[in-house]
């Protein structure tokens, strides 16, 4: 199960899960384009469904979750951006990123967790950010958000470790996907190219993570393969932590 699988990373993560034999079920607000990436995982000969759901609405969360039944994965990826400093955030907007990021995967962990006991066990895969660990410009409310994120993931790994459940975390620098493109157009309108190449070398590396290479380290992390690694929250960022001055 892939929340906010429709685009971007998601998009990316369910794909590749796909090729490799899963069977996906995309959670998306936007039912729109869940279908559209289920279309694709069908053109290639995979095996997709798509699932019109807020995840910020535990009602919906647990409906969609008891329509689907026995899971496996759980990617917790849906969440939402914004621009802003603590005083110039207003509650409203606020308490949306709130809603979404931190409440959104809360609600899947609430309601994966008993269908993992069922099966004996299972893998949660939480989406954080570089934005939890290091201080990004403007960016108050989601770093607050993804620092929650980083947080859960510890917190889960340690309490259900003994149930088989493995948890883990990805935290990537700026990955280069369609919101990227829409974000610069609407605030930087004429100023595109440049604005794109200095978020580009913001990154030490020179570039933009790409949505395949975090789905990558997705798929290993959720693979049998690292069945011995839980707990862990692992950056993808070019460099961006360790190699920044």
């Amino acid at each position: 199960m892939i929340t906010g699988g429709g685009s971007g990373i998601g998009k990316a993560i369910s794909l590749l899960f796909a090729r490799q034999g899963a069977t996906v079920h995309i959670i998306e607000l936007n039912a729109e384009a869940a279908n559209q990436t289920v279309d694709e995982v069908t053109q290639e000969g995979g095996k997709a469904f798509g699932h019109g759901c807020d995840v910020s609405k535990q009602a919906q969360v647990i409906h969609t979750f008891q329509t689907i039944g026995a899971i496996d994965i759980l990617v917790n990826n849906a969440g939402i951006a914004h621009i802003g400093k603590a005083d110039t955030t207003s509650e409203e907007d606020f308490t949306k990123v709130f809603e979404v990021n931190v409440k959104g995967a809360y609600n899947c962990l609430f309601a994966a967790i008993p269908a993992f006991r069922e099966r004996g066990g299972g893998v949660i895969l939480n989406m954080a950010s570089i934005a939890a660990v290091v201080g990004i410009t403007d960016r108050f409310a989601y770093s607050m958000s993804k620092g929650a994120i980083f947080a859960m993931t510890l917190s889960v790994a340690r309490d259900y470790i003994s149930e088989n459940i493995r948890c883990n975390s990805i935290s990537p620098a700026r990955v280069h996907t369609p919101f990227v493109d829409g974000f610069i157009a609407k605030n930087y309108a004429g100023k595109e190219e440049e604005i794109f190449e200095k978020l580009s070398k913001s990154q030490p590396v020179g570039r933009m993570g790409k949505p395949e290479e975090v789905a990558a380290l997705a798929l290993y992390l959720c693979s049998d393969e690292a069945g011995f690694v839980t707990g862990n929250d692992y950056p993808l960022d070019g460099g961006f932590i360790k190699l920044n001055n």
